[in-house]
């Protein structure tokens, strides 16, 4: 006997799987995302695009299933996410390493009996790569006669690193009250930097176990699902109806919910920062 078209019970799954979701919201919240460039979003949205939209249409085409459809749609777009962060944690490493290694050539600057301003300067030079753009933002402000603390409270937003602002907040104090001291501080803050970069080298190994699984989990049941629609085609008959539709939606949901309770256990959430001065940089 085939499932019933009951527009009621069509209604009621559709309430049941918007009220999971937004359940789903309330409890865990949005995690919110740093502000990036306007024109790599826009480039990453076409491509992602591009690729969703031919997923779609093949599962539609293959399946005639538009929950099927518009879920095929969304993994392409969450596919990422389900890494849980590690591109993320990845290149928080690589700054964390520029850091250390841009702290210790300003330490060993200025035991040149170079002054802090033209210390930043010439450490350049020896600055990584994700470093330099932000060092030489700085560099042109105080060409600007903008003052010394105001730019490097700029040059932390930038960074938005946690660990950053530790060695910016040293920065700060000491072209404020001009004490000594200042290369000892960069000194143990520089070995700060590097205990924290093994911490989190240990950390994202272990992690890396558990975003594995995720993706097992996920490649699993979207396989299993697929065999069974091309290759027993009966047993997956009573989804075809919009009752059918409905109940897949609930089940894509649940689905989709538990994805998303895995992603958050493997995603690497990063520390509150120490400076919030509130204000952007403005290049």
């Amino acid at each position: 006997m085939g499932l019933s078209t009951n527009p009621f019970a069509l209604l009621a799954g559709a309430l049941a799987g918007g009220g999971l979701f937004l359940l789903i919201l309330a409890v865990h919240g949005v995690r919110p995302r740093p502000p990036r460039p306007r024109r790599h979003l826009v480039k990453t949205l076409t491509t992602r695009g591009a690729i969703a939209t031919v997923t779609g249409s093949l599962v539609l085409v293959i399946t005639q299933w538009p929950v099927a459809a518009v879920g095929s749609v969304l993994l392409v777009f969450a596919w990422r996410g389900l890494s849980g962060g590690a591109a993320e944690e990845r290149a928080a490493m690589r700054r964390l390493e520029g850091l250390a290694a841009w702290t210790e050539s300003l330490r060993d600057t200025i035991a040149g009996a170079a002054g802090l301003e033209q210390a930043i300067p010439s450490s350049i030079r020896a600055a990584a790569p994700t470093l330099r753009p932000h060092l030489r933002a700085m560099i042109d402000r105080l060409h600007t006669r903008m003052a010394l603390p105001e730019a490097l409270a700029l040059f932390a937003d930038e960074l938005d690193d946690p660990s950053a602002d530790l060695v910016v907040a040293a920065l700060i104090l000491n072209s404020r009250l001009r004490g000594p001291g200042l290369r000892d501080v960069l000194g143990a803050l520089a070995v700060s930097a590097r205990e924290e970069l093994d911490m989190r080298r240990r950390v994202e190994a272990e992690r890396r176990s558990t975003r594995r699984s995720v993706q097992i989990v996920v490649v699993t049941a979207l396989g299993f699902a697929a065999l069974l629609v091309l290759f027993n085609g009966e047993y997956v008959e009573e989804y075809r109806g919009p009752l059918g539709q409905a109940v897949l939606a609930v089940v894509a949901g649940l689905f989709g919910a538990g994805f998303a309770w895995m992603r958050r256990l493997a995603r690497f959430d990063k520390p509150t920062r120490l400076l919030m001065t509130g204000r952007g940089g403005d290049g």
